[in-house]
């Protein structure tokens, strides 16, 4: 069975939620022209392990801060694009005759995905999208298939579901990140050849995207995020989680916090990085970045950028989607634009009301 997994038959406004492993973002927005405004948002943290690596293992305790998220951003709005993670989803471009119906289209697909799913069809959301014609036979169009495990999916629906909040499209987080991007490209001098890395430093997770020319060529997901600096904050001054995440957001620490915890931490935020990019250089044609963007929790840090552009050699900024945006009067701009560079997957979502 073919899942609407694109989204493909929504018509309301949605909100885009982003659930992470320690957060649930949620971002509102509206559109006149090409002007954005956000119209509401809310950030609220998730217990420990509630979300492991992406996969939700406790849907009642998400679908509780779910619920906290959409109190407090005060919105009206009940229907969510969410997404899956990259890892969880298989891609593959094929070839189908133009011009039948999106039904024939749907039924081909369905008796032909075997042979491209390494996954009994029954534990499989399915969806397609027309990417254009095919550059390999102008009587044929190229067509994204996607497919995800249905329980990736369904534990998200699950959650939201709880919530009282209606799934209308369930995306792909590589996905949201380039409609995000398309915000950010405007604040930068790129063109068509531009190679840019978007480094999303979370909580547990580094994803890295690599777009040309807007178009994203390369993802790839590793275990490394915010939390390795909260664990040695806890462990080197006997402090609790919550004490810990505090202190690391509102400052208060021993004056030898920065020399001995945070400067090694940063040096392996850029460990990581540089890792990353050489996974990427060494599995595709290229060799070089033009700019890096960072994004997530860590990525505001102070002195991160331009400690990663020293050490890498390459033009380093902090993403914020958000930035030429107008904030309805009830927004918190101050909050907003501190939280800005962590809602790129948020900010991808919510623009799917505008699809």
């Amino acid at each position: 069975m073919i899942s609407s997994f694109f989204g493909k038959k929504r018509t309301l406004p949605v909100l885009g939620v982003d659930i992470s492993s320690s957060s649930v973002k949620l971002l509102e927005l509206s559109r006149s022209g090409d002007q954005y405004r956000v119209e509401s948002y809310a950030v609220a943290s998730l217990p420990p392990n509630a979300v492991v690596e992406k996969n939700i293992a406790e849907v009642e305790a998400v679908a509780d801060v779910l619920r906290t998220a959409h109190g407090r951003a005060k919105t009206k709005i009940k229907a969510v694009a969410v997404a899956v993670a990259g890892s969880a989803v298989i891609t593959k471009l094929i070839d189908m005759p133009s011009g039948i119906t999106d039904d024939a289209m749907e039924t081909q697909i369905s008796l032909e995905a075997d042979q491209y799913i390494p996954y009994p069809l029954d534990e499989v959301a399915l969806d397609f999208e027309i990417q254009g014609p095919s550059v390999n036979n102008p009587d044929q169009v190229e067509v994204l298939l996607a497919a995800c495990r249905r329980e990736n999916v369904d534990s998200r629906v699950d959650a939201l579901d709880l919530a009282e909040l209606s799934p209308k499209v369930v995306d792909v987080e590589a996905y949201a990140v380039e409609r995000a991007f398309k915000l950010c490209q405007s604040q930068f001098d790129y063109d068509e050849e531009s190679v840019v890395a978007i480094v999303d430093i979370g909580a547990t997770m580094t994803t890295l995207s690599v777009l040309v020319g807007g178009n994203t060529v390369y993802t790839r997901e590793q275990l490394f995020g915010g939390r390795q600096l909260t664990e040695e904050i806890q462990r080197r001054y006997g402090l609790t989680v919550e004490e810990a995440g505090l202190a690391k957001k509102q400052g208060g620490l021993p004056d030898d916090y920065e020399h001995d915890v945070l400067d090694p931490f940063k040096d392996a935020v850029v460990q990581q990085i540089t890792r990353s990019l050489q996974f990427f250089f060494s599995s595709s044609q290229y060799n070089d970045v033009d700019h890096i963007l960072l994004a997530g929790g860590v990525a505001s840090m102070a002195g991160l950028s331009e400690l990663v552009q020293e050490r890498l050699g390459t033009v380093t900024s902090v993403a914020n989607p958000l930035a030429r945006m107008a904030v309805a009067s009830r927004v918190d701009a101050a909050a907003l634009s501190n939280d800005a560079p962590s809602l790129m997957i948020a900010c991808g979502l919510a623009m799917r009301s505008f699809d």
